[in-house]
């Protein structure tokens, strides 16, 4: 077949380095038994190698020209899903789990793939995951720092994360105008603290970095929250009245929610 364009409106930048690809791997680590779920497969460097050490490899990949290319490699244990990977039903999709995501993901959906991720985290026993050097900072950081926000929160809830290497643009064709980040997910069996109700927490995470020059308690009436319910749920965990979401770790926004839920 021709050689592909990249298309800017896919997000492709396609993964060449052979290095970072066997960086991946080993992070993944993979066995014969192991079923592998890899959004945006782009030209297949990546799929090709977990198809090697995988039993399964199933890919969503939105490019019907990539799609035809995956096709011609008629291997069995390959599954090809077309679509929109944020529109695709994971749930009646991946009905065999636990299952490993190992993916160089298109940068313009990564951080909604995350939310996706944190909709299905059952299904998951390891995550591989590349980003934006920008984004990956963000799932890594503290509270009190700039790049902290609502991944930050949210993965911490039910996942351990850990660097696995620094990428340069130059491993992508096209150059990415960017460094990546490949990072590490290993899921907890229970959420990292007792939540009462998950959906309501991330409503009051959202909520506190919606307006992040906002003190916490302005940021929560924005949302619509009542003033007294506010004040008697910053009396009862303790929380400043001028203080900003954040700066508030897991433990506070799971006393903050479970209250004022």
């Amino acid at each position: 077949m021709a050689s592909h364009r990249p298309r800017k409106r896919f997000g492709q930048n396609f993964l060449r380095d052979r290095q970072v690809v066997e960086r991946i791997l080993c992070a993944a680590d993979l066995d014969a038994d192991d079923r592998v779920v890899e959004i945006g497969p782009g030209l297949g460097v990546l799929t090709d190698e977990l198809l090697s050490r995988a039993g399964q490899v199933q890919v969503m990949e939105i490019d019907r020209d990539l799609i035809a290319r995956l096709r011609q490699r008629q291997n069995p244990r390959l599954i090809i899903h077309e679509g929109d990977a944020l529109r695709l039903a994971w749930e009646s999709l991946l009905t065999q789990p636990p299952y490993k995501l190992v993916a160089n993901l298109p940068y313009n959906i990564s951080s909604q793939v995350l939310f996706r991720v944190l909709d299905h985290h059952a299904l998951f026993s390891r995550l591989v995951l590349m980003f934006q050097k920008e984004v990956g900072d963000r799932l890594c950081a503290d509270p009190g720092t700039g790049d902290y926000g609502i991944l930050s929160v949210l993965c911490r809830l039910w996942f351990d994360i850990e660097r696995v290497t620094n990428v340069k643009p130059g491993a992508f064709h096209p150059p990415p105008k960017v460094d990546s980040v490949v990072l590490a997910f290993t899921p907890l069996d229970n959420p990292r603290v007792e939540v009462s109700d998950e959906a309501f927490f991330r409503k009051i995470v959202k909520a506190a970095f919606a307006q992040r020059r906002k003190t916490l308690a302005n940021a929560l009436k924005s949302a619509g929250f009542e003033p007294d319910r506010i004040e008697e749920a910053f009396a009862h965990n303790q929380l400043d009245a001028r203080i900003r979401g954040e700066v508030l770790n897991l433990e506070q926004f799971a006393g903050l929610a479970n209250s004022l839920a």
